[in-house]
Protein backbone atom coordinates (compact mmCIF):
# COMPACT_ATOMS: atom_id res chain seq x y z
CA UNK A 1 0.00 0.00 0.00
CA UNK A 2 2.72 2.58 0.87
CA UNK A 3 4.59 1.78 -2.63
CA UNK A 4 1.32 2.64 -4.37
CA UNK A 5 1.21 5.53 -2.62
CA UNK A 6 4.95 6.72 -3.37
CA UNK A 7 4.47 5.78 -6.82
CA UNK A 8 1.17 7.93 -6.92
CA UNK A 9 2.67 11.07 -5.18
CA UNK A 10 5.93 10.70 -8.09
CA UNK A 11 3.28 10.85 -10.98
CA UNK A 12 1.55 13.38 -9.35
CA UNK A 13 5.08 15.27 -9.21
CA UNK A 14 5.81 14.46 -12.89
CA UNK A 15 1.98 16.27 -13.57
CA UNK A 16 3.25 19.10 -11.44
CA UNK A 17 5.99 19.74 -13.37
CA UNK A 18 4.82 19.35 -16.54
CA UNK A 19 2.43 21.48 -15.85
CA UNK A 20 4.42 24.17 -14.38
CA UNK A 21 6.98 23.75 -17.38
CA UNK A 22 4.62 23.24 -20.22
CA UNK A 23 5.88 25.66 -22.44
CA UNK A 24 9.22 24.11 -22.26
CA UNK A 25 7.61 20.48 -23.11
CA UNK A 26 5.49 21.66 -25.79
CA UNK A 27 8.38 23.75 -27.94
CA UNK A 28 8.98 22.39 -30.98
CA UNK A 29 12.50 20.84 -31.75
CA UNK A 30 14.43 19.25 -34.06
CA UNK A 31 14.44 15.29 -32.93
CA UNK A 32 16.90 12.59 -34.96
CA UNK A 33 15.16 9.22 -35.86
CA UNK A 34 18.86 7.71 -37.07
CA UNK A 35 17.87 7.92 -40.69
CA UNK A 36 15.66 11.32 -40.50
CA UNK A 37 15.16 14.39 -38.64
CA UNK A 38 11.91 15.64 -37.27
CA UNK A 39 10.58 18.52 -35.64
CA UNK A 40 8.46 17.44 -32.51
CA UNK A 41 8.18 18.63 -29.07
CA UNK A 42 10.60 16.33 -27.01
CA UNK A 43 8.80 17.34 -23.51
CA UNK A 44 5.44 15.60 -24.97
CA UNK A 45 7.28 12.62 -26.02
CA UNK A 46 9.25 12.10 -22.87
CA UNK A 47 5.84 12.74 -20.72
CA UNK A 48 3.95 10.10 -23.26
CA UNK A 49 6.81 7.61 -22.52
CA UNK A 50 6.59 7.83 -19.03
CA UNK A 51 2.62 7.43 -19.15
CA UNK A 52 3.23 5.01 -21.44
CA UNK A 53 5.32 3.22 -18.95
CA UNK A 54 3.13 4.02 -15.97
CA UNK A 55 0.11 1.68 -17.80
CA UNK A 56 2.77 -1.35 -18.69
CA UNK A 57 4.00 -1.49 -15.04
CA UNK A 58 0.55 -0.44 -13.48
CA UNK A 59 -1.06 -4.00 -16.04
CA UNK A 60 2.35 -5.71 -14.83
CA UNK A 61 2.05 -5.43 -10.87
CA UNK A 62 -2.04 -6.11 -11.73
CA UNK A 63 -1.15 -9.16 -13.39
CA UNK A 64 1.40 -10.02 -10.81
CA UNK A 65 -1.26 -9.70 -7.74
CA UNK A 66 -4.43 -11.50 -10.46
CA UNK A 67 -1.91 -14.20 -10.33
CA UNK A 68 -0.63 -14.85 -6.67
CA UNK A 69 -4.33 -14.68 -6.08
CA UNK A 70 -5.32 -17.33 -8.36
CA UNK A 71 -2.29 -19.46 -6.63
CA UNK A 72 -3.39 -18.45 -2.97
CA UNK A 73 -6.89 -19.51 -3.74
CA UNK A 74 -5.62 -22.84 -5.34
CA UNK A 75 -3.06 -23.37 -2.22
CA UNK A 76 -6.60 -22.61 -0.50
CA UNK A 77 -8.35 -25.48 -1.84
CA UNK A 78 -5.96 -27.77 -1.82
CA UNK A 79 -4.87 -27.61 1.73
CA UNK A 80 -8.85 -27.75 2.68
CA UNK A 81 -8.92 -30.99 0.58
CA UNK A 82 -6.17 -32.17 2.73
CA UNK A 83 -8.09 -31.17 5.62
CA UNK A 84 -11.03 -32.83 4.97
CA UNK A 85 -9.12 -35.99 4.23
CA UNK A 86 -7.61 -35.38 7.45
CA UNK A 87 -10.38 -35.06 9.26
CA UNK A 88 -11.93 -38.05 7.48
CA UNK A 89 -8.99 -40.39 8.23
CA UNK A 90 -9.14 -38.96 11.98
CA UNK A 91 -13.07 -39.77 12.36
CA UNK A 92 -12.26 -43.50 10.88
CA UNK A 93 -9.31 -43.82 13.20
CA UNK A 94 -11.35 -42.81 16.02
CA UNK A 95 -14.10 -45.38 15.19
CA UNK A 96 -11.36 -47.98 14.54
CA UNK A 97 -10.15 -47.12 18.08
CA UNK A 98 -13.75 -46.91 19.45
CA UNK A 99 -14.10 -50.53 17.68
CA UNK A 100 -10.92 -51.94 19.33
CA UNK A 101 -11.85 -50.45 22.33
CA UNK A 102 -14.83 -52.17 23.11
CA UNK A 103 -13.49 -55.75 21.44
CA UNK A 104 -10.93 -54.96 24.65
CA UNK A 105 -13.57 -54.16 26.68
CA UNK A 106 -15.62 -57.03 26.14
CA UNK A 107 -13.00 -59.63 26.24
CA UNK A 108 -12.15 -58.30 29.65
CA UNK A 109 -15.33 -58.37 30.50
CA UNK A 110 -15.52 -62.10 29.58
CA UNK A 111 -12.18 -62.70 31.21
CA UNK A 112 -13.92 -60.88 34.33
CA UNK A 113 -16.70 -62.77 33.80
CA UNK A 114 -14.28 -66.08 33.75
CA UNK A 115 -12.08 -65.69 36.55
CA UNK A 116 -15.08 -64.68 38.90
CA UNK A 117 -16.73 -67.90 37.77
CA UNK A 118 -13.56 -69.89 38.39
CA UNK A 119 -13.01 -68.63 41.90
CA UNK A 120 -16.77 -69.07 43.18
CA UNK A 121 -16.19 -72.35 42.32
CA UNK A 122 -13.25 -72.85 43.78
CA UNK A 123 -14.72 -71.10 47.04
CA UNK A 124 -17.96 -73.49 46.62
CA UNK A 125 -15.15 -76.34 45.82
CA UNK A 126 -13.37 -75.50 49.39
CA UNK A 127 -16.85 -74.81 50.99
CA UNK A 128 -18.05 -78.58 49.63
CA UNK A 129 -14.20 -79.66 51.10
CA UNK A 130 -14.87 -77.98 54.61
CA UNK A 131 -18.33 -79.48 54.68
CA UNK A 132 -17.69 -83.09 54.00
CA UNK A 133 -14.63 -82.62 57.09
CA UNK A 134 -17.08 -81.27 59.03
CA UNK A 135 -19.60 -83.72 58.68
CA UNK A 136 -17.38 -86.77 58.72
CA UNK A 137 -15.58 -85.40 62.20
CA UNK A 138 -19.42 -85.32 63.43
CA UNK A 139 -19.56 -89.14 62.40
CA UNK A 140 -16.28 -90.02 63.44
CA UNK A 141 -16.96 -88.39 66.57
CA UNK A 142 -19.39 -89.24 69.48
CA UNK A 143 -21.77 -86.92 70.81
CA UNK A 144 -20.79 -85.66 73.97
CA UNK A 145 -23.36 -86.29 76.94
Amino acid sequence: MVRALVFFLVLVLVGLFALINWPAFSAVTPLSLGVTTVQAPLGLIMLAFIAFLCVLFTVWVISLQAGSLMESRRQTRELQAQRDLADKAEASRFTELRTELMARLDRLQGDSRSAIEQNANAVAAQLGQLEDRLERERLLTPPMR
